[in-house]
């Protein structure tokens, strides 16, 4: 294993630990954002064509789900519970939600850190292949990842302001 490699998971994972729940630069971290969300809430649409908070942690969740299974069989594929997975509503729902989110954010830390970090500058598919993501190296999904986590924490916080 080299250095560099090491050093590099070892940043991506405190970007991904840091987005989730730690400090990041840019603000407040993705669980932050959603503690204290009621259940309705979560499932409100207070602007028209946005999603809801709701369908915001389930999409991060199946996304979550989708980078940590890459990163162990090295294909990329469309995440199994759908790009956008549908959220239903309620109190149960809400819980589920969050709690999947937890659990797939925490299989994501785990997929980092068996990860070979020699590895991290291959690439996984071709970039015209389908689906999104293939053709770039591990290390470029991952950082994404933590992007992908801040870009919707954003949206959920923005989306909570709106409720006053």
């Amino acid at each position: 294993m080299s250095a560099a490699g090491a050093a590099e998971r070892e940043a991506i994972l405190d970007e991904l630990r840091r987005a989730w729940d730690g400090d990041p630069w840019h603000g407040d971290p993705l669980r932050r954002v959603l503690e204290g969300v009621t259940a309705e809430q979560a499932a409100a649409r207070p602007l028209p064509g946005a999603h809801s908070i709701g369908e915001l942690v389930l999409h991060l969740a199946s996304w979550s789900r989708e980078v940590a299974r890459r990163l162990v069989d090295r294909v990329a594929r469309d995440p199994e519970d759908g790009d956008w997975p549908p959220f239903a509503g309620g109190e149960q729902s809400w819980r589920s939600a969050l709690d999947g989110l937890a659990r797939a954010h925490g299989e994501l830390l785990a997929a980092v850190e068996a990860f070979p970090p020699d590895e991290l500058s291959s690439r996984m598919g071709d970039e015209r292949d389908r689906p999104l993501g293939a053709g770039v190296s591990f290390a470029v999904m991952l950082h994404g990842t933590a992007q992908h986590y801040a870009y919707h924490a954003g949206q959920a916080a923005l989306l909570r302001k709106s409720f006053g």
